[in-house]
């Protein structure tokens, strides 16, 4: 599959991001609901646990998340033990931005009250340190963060990279004038930000492990293939599949 195999829908635009995310910020700040956890608890878990055993907690590591949305896998990432304050999740949608810097502060708020003096305070009592933005990705500088090295002009490169669903959606946009899809750019865009030993980590509920390899493993992006996350398989008329693919590379 390719990404011109991929017909349009309106999952690949940004305004139907912007409603579905104008709609859960409203509801977040009338009766607490933080969203949709996009491909479910059970994906941010994986993650998660593949985070644990490949990217160490110390010294503490860069994380980037492209298309974050409500922000729940950083959130899960920062309980887990990683600092917040290296951790930035990006989007296309302002208000993708706003609910996820409300769902921090909320956090934030509930570990600090649940904690008790004499205890070592819960890790998301800093979940508001994790810096969200609004940035198109595929046009825009990701900002840089506090410490980061290299010269403040220059691209910001992360330890760790992070996609759960953001190159489907953008594989699913329209075409340009020259008939190329805007996830044609993805991976080279994704390549220059992943730090040199850095990882990128994907799941896909589009692309087969085979196809997330030939995208993005290349001279031009400078990614290798790590490893992969099993999920569960299914047969279905003689052929057997995922329902996702989790697949891990490595900038040379």
């Amino acid at each position: 599959m390719s990404s011109t195999d991929l017909p349009p829908s309106k999952l690949g635009t940004k305004e139907h991001w912007d409603d579905v995310y104008s709609h859960e910020l409203a509801n977040f700040a009338e009766i607490g609901d933080e969203g949709e956890v996009w491909f479910g608890e059970d994906s941010v878990e994986k993650m998660v646990d593949w985070t644990l055993e490949n990217v160490s907690t110390d010294p503490a590591p860069y994380i980037l998340e492209v298309g974050a949305g409500n922000g729940n896998l950083l959130f899960a990432l920062c309980e887990a033990g990683y600092d917040p304050e290296k951790m930035c999740g990006v989007d296309y949608s302002a208000d993708a931005v706003k609910l996820a810097q409300a769902i921090g502060k909320s956090k934030a708020s509930s570990a600090a009250a649940e904690s008790e003096a004499d205890e070592e305070p819960p890790a998301l009592v800093k979940a508001d340190k994790i810096t969200f933005a609004a940035c198109d990705f595929l046009r825009d500088e990701v900002p840089r963060l506090g410490g980061m090295e290299g010269p403040e002009s220059g691209v910001a490169v992360w330890n760790l990279v992070l996609d759960k669903g953001t190159f489907d959606a953008i594989a699913l946009a329209g075409k340009d004038e020259n008939g190329r899809s805007p996830a044609d750019s993805y991976p080279a865009r994704i390549g220059r930000v992943v730090k040199p030993g850095g990882m990128f980590l994907i799941t896909s509920c589009n692309f087969t492990e085979d196809e997330l390899r030939a995208k993005f493993a290349s001279t031009e992006t400078g990614l290798f293939f790590h490893s992969r996350i099993p999920w569960p398989t299914f047969s279905f008329g003689g052929h057997s599949g995922n329902v996702y693919s989790s697949v891990a590379f490595q900038k040379a």
